[in-house]
């Protein structure tokens, strides 16, 4: 584990998002971003995204401030559950600063005053290979203040690629305001899984259809399907679609 959890060297190299502002202007849906994420996240090693609004003093939840993430539903669900919200490190330092910044899980298992409860979190977090985040702050015109956050194993990023990192999630950020205002008329935080599911119903397949593609189950399709229709307030599929287009989730 202490070979794990030691911090690795990552040699300078070229870019690795590639063309990356031209790539990311070409993205039509949040579909079209969460993939983009993901191929940005291997690139650079990392394990999982989150690109979220910084929450506000009041909030209880990161899941109501999530707009874009592939984080395990067991990572977010504990984190809400036990409130780690109201005690993250991560959260507090984007109040104070718009500076992209680093914080390992052995820094935060370090600090004082931290709650027990929070410990169950961390093992959660090691469990899934995640030993260190790495926040870059962004804004819109607006002034409303969002981050996207990369986490996997602990590394010493060297300044070209924290340039690069930032730059990139800039531009995504942007692109995500330009594709729709979904997080400011709504909640609403689609998964991968629901936004797969709503495509393929918007392209005429049938929840059969839609198992075999997706390698699902007829009913965890189906669970998928009612789930994200109540989410988006809509009484059937054919509405919870029309939403979701006009919302800029699918295309």
């Amino acid at each position: 584990m202490r070979d794990t959890l030691m911090a690795e060297s990552v040699e300078k190299e070229q870019p690795r998002g590639g063309d990356f502002a031209s790539e990311i202007a070409a993205l039509e849906t949040q579909f079209d971003a969460i993939r983009y994420m993901k191929k940005t996240t291997q690139a650079f090693g990392f394990k999982t995204f989150l690109i979220c609004m910084v929450p506000s003093f009041d909030a209880e939840k990161l899941a109501s401030a999530a707009i874009l993430s592939n984080m395990p539903a067991e990572l977010m669900g504990k984190y809400d559950s036990i409130s780690v919200l109201k005690h993250s490190t991560g959260i507090r330092r984007l109040r104070e600063t718009t500076t992209p910044f680093q914080l390992t899980v052995e820094e935060w298992e370090k600090e004082a005053g931290r709650p027990a409860q929070t410990n169950e979190y961390i093992a959660l977090l090691r469990e899934h290979g995640i030993f260190q985040a790495n926040y870059f702050p962004v804004h819109d015109a607006d002034g409303s203040r969002a981050t996207v956050i990369w986490m996997g194993k602990r590394v010493d990023l060297p300044m070209t690629a924290m340039m690069e990192l930032q730059m990139i999630a800039i531009h995504v950020y942007n692109r995500l305001t330009e594709i729709g205002s979904f997080w400011k008329d709504t909640n609403v935080a689609l998964s991968e899984r629901e936004i797969q599911c709503l495509s393929w119903t918007a392209a005429g397949k049938t929840s059969s259809e839609i198992a075999g593609i997706l390698g699902l189950s007829e009913h965890t399709v189906n669970h998928y399907l009612n789930h994200v229709s109540k989410k988006l307030d809509a009484v059937n599929r054919t509405q919870a679609v029309v939403k979701a287009m006009k919302k800029g989730y699918i295309s």
